[in-house]
């Protein structure tokens, strides 16, 4: 019996855990394609910061080298970018003409840095950082002393900013908001962490539009709306991502902000599945590693015929270290009506904790400057089981409640 054609379009690392979790659970039952648009098999874009600050390489990244694939059945073609694909005749045609067929298609196209339509982003000093072409770029870029604006102060481009400051760079974030990463931040969580970058020789300008980007041939500085300039000899821009959906648009899959997945992660065609960054579900579209891997395991079960299998959702957390700080954000950042709020602040040491309860559940949870026990947290978060007798000593960490 001949197996089916499965082709996985996307060879980062949510089409990666795809591929370990078929290994674990089917081996050997399709016939899989892996179509990837970078030169290099999937690698660790988590650390891509450390890779620009010279505290990992090459090596650190990597994941799964090319005889992997070969040794458990997987045609990996790298450097081909998917140009379009044809539902009714099951087939994806590449950018170099090549065509190959499908009986089931997985999108894990990921997403792409968002570049702002500046007067002057087009010089060639005007960079964004999202792989590791950007990274690679920015390191030629930052020799020391050299002026570098990183816009946006969220996570993107906190990381470009630590990046650069180890190198040397005199670095300065400009963000639109009044606070750094005010999506997993309140105020008090964003202070400790800016005075925390701060005293590591990271300046910022909050609340700030940026206007224009100065400079004939090379950049010279950022123009700002309030008429400010900035001198830099580079422009990072790290205002966020947006999903790779063009693909499965133009396919006429139905996509939103995402290509839209049901809790199978199904698109609108029962044969085309959509996995990671560039996928919409339940009106979400999650641009994090951790729901990406839920998405590939959810899937496998399905591809692997266990149809109970269910995507429910994914509890939104961050977990980074930036300038030497570890941050973590889950759940909610700020108290609704009759929820708890439990702090705890050392603002010497740059330590700021913030726990949210409701109903005896912890429903959020932020760690500024000191975070061994956010996958504790987090946990709680995702079981939401009553607290009980844990709830007196919650802000002191996992050590002290057991303990207790």
């Amino acid at each position: 019996m001949e197996r089916e054609r499965l082709v996985l379009v996307g060879a980062g690392m949510a089409g990666l855990k795809l591929l370990e979790e078929l290994k674990a659970a089917c081996p050997g039952r399709y016939n899989v394609t892996v179509v990837g648009a970078e030169p290099e098999p999937a690698y660790n874009r988590v650390l891509l910061s450390s890779l620009l600050a010279g505290e990992a390489g090459d090596e650190d990244l990597a994941l799964k080298d090319r005889a992997w694939y070969g040794a458990n059945g997987y045609r990996l073609f790298t450097g081909a970018e998917a140009r379009s694909i044809d539902r009714a005749a099951k087939r994806v045609m590449l950018r170099d003409g090549r065509v190959i067929g499908y009986d089931r298609l997985v999108l894990a196209t990921g997403s792409e840095a968002i570049r702002l339509p500046l007067p002057g982003a087009h010089l060639a000093q005007v960079l964004t950082f999202r792989d590791r072409c950007d990274a690679m770029r920015l390191s030629a870029l930052a020799r020391p002393d050299a002026r570098a604006i990183v816009v946006g102060g969220g996570l993107l481009g906190l990381e470009a900013a630590y990046g650069l400051a180890k190198l040397g760079c005199a670095v300065t974030v400009v963000h639109l908001a009044d606070r750094l990463m005010e999506r997993q931040l309140d105020a008090r969580g964003a202070a400790t962490l800016r005075r925390a970058m701060e005293a590591k020789g990271v300046s910022f300008v909050l609340g700030a539009q940026s206007q224009a980007i100065l400079g004939e041939t090379h950049v010279t500085g950022l123009e700002l709306a309030s008429g400010e300039v900035l001198p830099a000899d580079m422009v990072v821009m790290a205002c966020g991502v947006r999903p790779n959906a063009a693909l499965g648009r133009d396919a006429g899959l139905e996509v939103r902000r995402g290509i839209v997945v049901d809790d199978a992660l199904r698109t609108s065609d029962p044969a085309v599945h959509a996995i990671g960054e560039c996928a919409e579900h339940r009106g979400v579209v999650y641009g994090l590693v951790a729901p990406a891997y839920e998405h590939a395991r959810t899937l496998a079960a399905h591809l692997a015929a266990a149809p109970s299998a269910s995507y429910a959702g994914s509890v939104l957390s961050t977990n980074l270290k930036v300038s030497g700080v570890d941050v973590f954000s889950a759940g909610a950042i700020e108290a609704e009506d009759g929820e708890e709020t439990i702090t705890l602040a050392d603002p010497g040491h740059g330590h700021y904790r913030k726990l949210i309860v409701r109903d005896d559940r912890l429903v959020g949870a932020i760690l500024v400057g000191e975070a061994s026990d956010a996958l504790w947290y987090l946990d709680l978060i995702a079981k939401g089981a009553p607290l009980g007798p844990l709830r007196d000593d919650l802000a002191f960490g996992r050590g002290f409640a057991a303990a207790a």
